[in-house]
């Protein structure tokens, strides 16, 4: 069974290899009611999902579920507790999405940057032919050359980002709980907090969304930073503030941001971020090129494989 098939697969993926193992059905949506989601689960020995929510309300009214297949890396959809207590394995999958989110990363600060669409756009509503210069631009133009770039959390997406801030001439300042003399060069090096917000003058957040890191980019660390500094946050919207974020944007010490993900998503129609100055927002579409969607879903069948094999892997809850 698998509960919300349509993100991963919207129609360019094949659900096949995933056939070989019982009779499947996929929904492309389960509506977020625990009456809809049981129903929907029916008598499934293995489930998977994406977003939709498996609580403990669920999971002992569906006891005969042997193996949950958590089709993302973040597993918190599901009550793992619960879940170990009733023998039901719990896997993820990790590290599929590292090289789409580093490279929607840079994106993200080339776009504030270079304001790329705003002048495609002005092209094309005769701006330049009416130009009496050769060029014009709408918006100041940045060069990243000899900048500094604060990476917060320092996992594959933070290590491979890492990596392509220092091509583009970025001086890499690196906060993390754990950390790595071996990936310190002359150009990337691991600093406390105060350090990165001090001296950064982009942040990128990478860390996973925890008790410690909720609200991370908050008015009083905003506070601490430069004058001018952006902000891209690709990982969990919980690490934002976003009406403290709203308010640095408006008042200029913040000159921009960029953002993928939300505290709630889809976005709600109040978020403050909505209208807020020189701020640039997408769906949540990181982690979703098509070679990005294939390896989740690949890797999804071989856990699968591996749980019914007798050796299973990528477990989350034993």
């Amino acid at each position: 069974m698998v509960l919300d098939g349509y993100t991963l697969n919207p129609g360019d993926l094949s659900w096949q290899d995933l056939e070989q193992f019982g009779d499947l059905t996929i929904y492309d949506r389960t509506a977020y009611d625990n009456m809809t989601i049981i129903q929907n689960i029916a008598d499934a020995e293995i489930v998977f999902t994406n977003k939709t929510p498996l609580p403990e309300e669920v999971l002992i009214k569906t006891k005969h579920i042997k193996y949950i297949g958590v089709l993302a890396t973040g597993y918190n959809v599901v009550d793992i507790e619960v879940a170990k207590k009733l023998g039901i394995i719990v896997t993820n999958v990790p590290a599929y999405s590292t090289a789409a989110v580093a490279q929607f990363t840079m994106a993200l600060l080339l776009e504030m940057c270079h304001h790329v669409g705003s002048h495609n756009t002005a092209v094309k509503e005769g701006l330049w032919s009416s130009s009496l210069d050769f060029c014009f631009w709408k918006h100041p133009l940045i060069e990243l050359q000899g900048k500094t770039i604060g990476i917060i959390g320092f996992g594959r997406i933070g290590q491979a980002t890492a990596r392509l801030a220092q091509a583009f001439g970025l001086m890499v300042l690196i906060y993390s709980r754990r950390r790595e003399p071996e990936a310190e060069t002359e150009y990337c090096t691991f600093v406390d907090l105060e350090e990165l917000l001090a001296k950064s003058d982009i942040i990128s957040l990478h860390c996973p969304l925890s008790e410690s890191t909720q609200g991370i980019i908050n008015m009083n660390n905003i506070n601490k930073m430069k004058d001018g500094v952006m902000i891209i946050n690709t990982s969990r919207g919980g690490l934002v503030v976003e009406k403290d974020l709203s308010r640095a944007l408006k008042s200029g010490k913040v000159y921009s941001a960029a953002v993928d993900v939300v505290s709630s998503e889809p976005i709600g129609l109040d978020n403050p971020l909505l209208k807020a100055k020189n701020c640039i927002i997408t769906p949540h579409i990181a982690w979703a090129p098509l070679e990005s969607r294939q390896r989740l879903m690949d890797v999804a069948i071989k856990n699968l494989e591996a749980y019914l094999n007798g050796t299973p892997v990528h477990v989350v809850n034993f």
